[in-house]
């Protein structure tokens, strides 16, 4: 029988736990590390070398993205799926291009979430229905960008180049205060949490 080391990144211990005992009912799954935040979990991958390493998104301190590109630029070579809360589109595009096997979400039935984990680890991707649904027609990118206003672009745009708050105001003429007020309305209507989201959509409406 296959054996397949897992690793559980989550920064909730309930969440862990869960988790835990019901992958320990597949004989299959060898749970060998947890971690409760991005930078244990990179040395912890580094150190068990895991088959599969199932990632949290929304982690106090490091991300799950920033985790992934951590453990991607240490050349960890497990497959790495993503079991979150979040269905932004803004996210999941943004984590599958860092280089994700996976999409799950947290309210994925029990029997589904080993399969698809399962398929994962036999060179498959692992998705939620719904985050399918997405990658297969991920047009409402640009009719959430029409609902900015003109001043919200141009902040935008200089997002997407790597300014930070103080050099946009800068660049355009208007205060710093202003600029926060400017980026939290249009990462609401964006439907995202953070520059990075925020980048990743504008982005992929450019190519």
């Amino acid at each position: 029988m296959t054996h397949w080391k897992l690793m559980i990144v989550d920064d909730h211990p309930l969440i862990r736990r869960g988790i835990s005992q019901l992958l320990s009912f597949e004989p299959e799954f060898d749970i060998i590390a947890e971690a409760s935040n991005g930078s244990d979990a990179v040395r912890l991958a580094a150190e068990h070398e895991p088959d599969l390493i199932l990632l949290d998104l929304n982690m106090k301190g490091m991300s799950g993205l920033d985790t992934l590109n951590a453990m991607r630029a240490e050349d960890i070579s497990a497959r790495i799926v993503v079991l979150t809360v979040s269905d932004s589109r803004a996210d999941i595009r943004a984590l599958i291009n860092a280089g994700a096997d996976g999409y799950l979400l947290k309210d994925t039935e029990p029997d589904q979430l080993v399969a698809l984990l399962k398929q994962a680890l036999n060179g498959g991707k692992a998705y939620s229905d719904q985050v399918k649904e997405f990658l297969e027609d991920d047009t409402e990118y640009e009719s959430l960008l029409d609902t900015l206003t003109d001043r919200e672009m141009q902040i935008l745009r200089e997002v997407a180049k790597g300014h930070r708050n103080r050099q946009i105001a800068e660049s355009l003429y208007i205060s710093e205060a202003t600029v926060k007020v400017h980026m939290k309305s249009l990462l609401k209507k964006l439907q995202v949490k953070s520059r990075t989201a925020a980048t990743v959509l504008y982005l992929e409406t450019q190519g």
